[in-house]
């Protein structure tokens, strides 16, 4: 196996904070000019991104790729499992969609998952100085051991240290660590290097007797106890995120989305919950539905389920009623699949059900094909000739009158969407639409916001990921964690504050 130096971060819980971890520790080793990149094993997530190389990765490992200067590639995520049910999810490997399974079925198949996971990495290796994985999950899943390639069974295999996160804001860090350790084998225990503890608020000494004791109980280190930081915005991996509170300002722009139980690429939102000028909410089952400006109908994993859902909450009336009142509709993906005629899914790639009736709000069809469209876009909006930047991940093909009206035209000449002819919808497949500022202010305008600040979300992305950088060079042991890689040691020179 290739001796790159490596370093994985495990969590003792889903959501502890290995995402974010393994960004900051991305972004401070690029800061010391170690060329670094980002590898996560096995991911299972619904929020995607296209990758240089023409493939399909987990958002987490788009984002830090960002951190370390990278544009993503398919080898960052080997293995990424996007579930279409409760029971049933879509494999892909390196990549490309290989077909959908049930757990039992995939369980058999991991063999081979885990071929491509090697593979992945060994080239990702051979090209960079350093290798920093995130886990999935927790490593003391005991029911998960067997040919395990997402937590300890990869770090064994590549022979790489692990440092294991908490969070302490859930509360019980003590029994999740101890806990964790006692749940693991002998040579695993010793491949934990050390703790870092998240999320922590309040008074520093009053934890300190149980870093001390926590220390004397396993023998390990706590390499650092990172502070809560307020309203941090790093991209989710899959969770739903909070729209940041505001005051309630008249002139906001209220926008809307469904909380689909199958949802995908909601980081298309991020744009909106953080903008200064738009009241941006999430509506869930058996929510009202409350009046809006704007409302966007997202991705989906499972369009027709989801789709059936929508009708189920009453959102099919509450369009109509939104439009009949010259409200604004976007469908973004799933969602302007479901705002055309029909949809239909002969191969049943994303379940049993073969076809169904689309809302009916425009002119044409959707055929699912088993090989996805997976490309990533430059091009203008044809509603003001604004740049929009993006990406497109769909099995879908649509065609019909309605795209004759096409919402974007992009740099190869290709048209895409479609604007209805009272210029009250607009669809299309471009996920990222709301990332450009120029695009994100011209969809504003057209939704009825009359005055917008200026706001550059790509830019609060990148201050946002310096931000948590900082904070992890301030409250982190960065020298013992860069020893474990032996890497040169912290330079003060090379630290980045950010205001």
């Amino acid at each position: 196996m290739n001796r790159t130096p490596t370093l994985m971060i495990q969590g003792t819980t889903s959501d502890a904070g290995k995402s974010v971890i393994t960004t900051g520790l991305c972004r401070i080793l690029t800061r010391h000019g170690i060329r670094v990149a980002p590898f996560k094993p096995q991911n299972m997530a619904l929020n995607s991104a296209v990758t240089i190389d023409g493939g399909e990765i987990g958002r987490a490992q788009a984002v830090q790729a960002e951190a370390c200067g990278l544009p993503p590639h398919s080898d960052m995520n080997p293995v990424l499992i996007k579930p279409t049910s409760d029971r049933v999810a879509q494999i892909i490997i390196q990549g490309h969609a290989t077909g959908n399974m049930n757990a039992v079925d995939y369980h058999h198949y991991k063999q081979q998952a885990q071929a491509a996971v090697f593979e992945s990495y060994q080239r990702l290796a051979s090209r960079h100085e350093a290798i920093m994985v995130e886990g999935a999950g927790s490593p003391a899943e005991v029911n998960l051991r067997d040919n395990d390639i997402a937590n300890m069974g990869f770090a064994e295999a590549v022979d790489c240290p692990v440092l294991l996160v908490a969070d302490i804001d859930r509360g019980g860090i003590f029994a999740q660590l101890v806990g964790t350790l006692a749940l693991l084998s002998t040579s695993e225990q010793q491949r934990i290097r050390g703790f870092i503890i998240n999320r922590f608020r309040g008074d520093l000494a009053l934890l300190q007797p149980g870093l001390a004791w926590l220390e004397q109980r396993t023998g390990k280190p706590v390499l650092g106890v990172l502070p809560w930081l307020q309203g941090l915005h790093i991209e989710a991996e899959d969770a739903l995120q909070p729209t940041p509170d505001r005051d309630n300002r008249p002139h906001r722009l209220r926008i809307i989305v469904p909380a689909l139980p199958r949802i995908s690429n909601h980081s298309d939102f991020d744009a909106l919950r953080l903008h200064p000028d738009v009241d941006f909410r999430y509506i869930g089952p058996d929510q009202a539905i409350p009046p809006a400006d704007l409302i966007i109908l997202p991705g989906s994993k499972n369009v027709i389920g989801d789709l059936q859902w929508l009708r189920q909450q009453g959102w099919e009336e509450a369009l109509r009623r939104h439009l009949r009142y010259h409200g604004k509709v976007i469908g973004l993906c799933g969602g302007m699949q479901m705002l055309g005629r029909r949809i239909c899914d002969p191969h049943h790639i994303e379940g049993t059900t073969a076809q169904a009736a689309g809302l009916g709000l425009l002119d044409y069809d959707t055929t699912l094909h088993p090989e996805k469209q997976l490309h990533r876009r430059h091009g203008r909006l044809t509603l003001d000739d604004a740049v929009v930047t993006g990406y497109e991940i769909h099995a879908g093909v649509s065609s019909g009158p309605a795209l004759h009206h096409p919402a974007l035209v992009f740099e190869d000449g290709r048209h895409d969407g479609a604007r209805s002819a009272d210029n009250q919808i607009l669809v299309t497949y471009l996920h990222g639409l709301f990332d450009s500022p120029p695009a994100c202010a011209a969809l504003l305008r057209w939704a009825g916001l009359t005055s917008a600040a200026n706001f550059d979300y790509p830019a609060l992305r990148e201050q946002q990921i310096n931000r948590l950088a900082d904070a992890m060079e301030q409250h982190l042991d960065i020298n013992a964690i860069l020893a474990m890689l032996s890497l040169p040691a912290s330079k003060q020179k090379h630290r980045h504050q950010t205001p």
